[in-house]
């Protein structure tokens, strides 16, 4: 379908912010609004989580700006709301886990349930979707990037994203299950992801590649 003339706005992390791109103009996001005719925006901090943190805030008072703070900063004219994180909730996220059903931002599960509810409640015309985590090296280490408490590995939280989705029937573009990215693979990772978490030009551009096609299959436009 044709997306030229929309609006989308993107809410992430570092990747979001351009980590691992030569320029602004090779970020995910920016390539999507290029190659489609989207009017698109940014909403990226690196270091940022979805998650609030308590009593262990960011040595980077920037990065304690977590999602659910930041969504309420998003232009809310958008056709389209993607949101890209979680893999700093597992590096270096003190929150704890949670359950299913928390109704919280101090816990992981809870974190991600008030930003589903909030953005369904905000967007409630607009097509609103979330990206997994990308896998990354050490991914299986329950402490994460190493110095936080023993919690779950990286697909733990993926598997937490996507099971508050199904809750708001909010559609998942499962990065970590279907890019093909995955730097414990020598080849991926000098060609995509140089250091081990961040996608390099071609990995931005293979990433908004499968933006494009996912919303081409997946969006209907609002009547």
């Amino acid at each position: 379908m044709e997306l030229k003339g929309l609006k989308a706005v993107f809410l992430g992390d570092s990747i979001t912010e351009g980590a691992g791109a030569s320029v602004k103009e090779n970020v995910y996001w920016e390539v999507f609004g290029r190659n489609t005719g989207v009017e698109v925006k940014g909403y990226g901090i690196g270091g940022s989580r979805i998650s609030r943190q308590d009593p262990n805030p960011h040595s980077n008072e920037r990065s304690d700006r977590d999602f659910n703070l930041r969504a309420r900063e998003m232009d809310k004219d958008a056709d389209i709301v993607c949101v890209f994180g979680g893999t700093n909730d597992y590096g270096h996220g003190f929150a704890p886990i949670g359950q299913f059903g928390d109704d919280t931002v101090w816990t992981f599960y809870g974190a991600v349930d008030c930003l589903m509810r909030y953005l369904r409640e905000t967007y409630p015309d607009s097509y609103i979707f979330f990206m997994t985590p990308l896998h990354r090296l050490n991914e299986e280490r329950l402490t994460g990037d190493g110095f936080r408490f023993p919690t779950l590995p990286l697909r733990g939280y993926v598997e937490i994203i996507r099971e508050v989705a199904q809750k708001y029937s909010i559609p998942v573009l499962d990065l970590f299950k279907d890019s093909g990215l995955n730097p414990c693979i020598p080849v991926i990772k000098e060609k995509y992801m140089k250091d081990g978490l961040h996608p390099t030009d071609l990995g931005h551009a293979k990433i908004a590649g499968m933006i494009e096609e996912f919303l081409k299959t997946q969006y209907y436009v609002k009547q």
